[in-house]
């Protein structure tokens, strides 16, 4: 007999079924790609879309604060940041309430980078609300909120 319990197809078909982390991961990977084909053409992902997006403030927003709302951790977000810095995108600054921490903000060529792929985002998100019905899109927006 073995140390570890087989588990029968019936659970994996019942976990593939019902899991909201396995629907949610399958769901974001297909409209990743969906977005990240159509801002192809800006040359950003739609990830990168998101944090630029995460960046278009009043006031530069610090690292700690774009890391919780896109629900990243830090060392993760200054990954993310590396590639659209050298593209001239977005500046890094030290933050003048905390020398310890930085400041985010879009320089003109990310904000008109922004600009041009928001149109984009907007088409694509239409098609996209389309394949849902109004109070589903709805509902499922204020749950993601809620699990976020």
């Amino acid at each position: 007999m073995s140390k570890h319990e087989d588990v029968s197809f019936e659970t994996t078909r019942h976990i593939r079924d019902h899991c909201l982390c396995l629907a949610s991961q399958r769901a974001a990977r297909a409209l990743a790609r969906r977005f990240d084909e159509a801002l192809r053409p800006t040359g950003l992902t739609s990830g990168q879309f998101s944090l630029l997006t995460s960046l278009n403030r009043e006031e530069p927003p610090s690292i700690g604060s774009v890391a919780a709302l896109l629900a990243m951790d830090r060392t993760t977000l200054t990954a993310n940041l590396k590639p659209l810095e050298r593209r001239g995108l977005l500046v890094s600054g030290v933050d003048p309430d905390d020398r310890r921490g930085r400041r985010l903000a879009l320089t003109e060529a990310g904000r008109a980078l922004l600009a041009a792929a928001t149109p984009i985002w907007r088409r694509t998100h239409e098609v996209v609300d389309q394949r849902l019905e109004e109070s589903e899109a709805q509902a499922l927006r204020a749950g993601l909120r809620r699990l976020a």
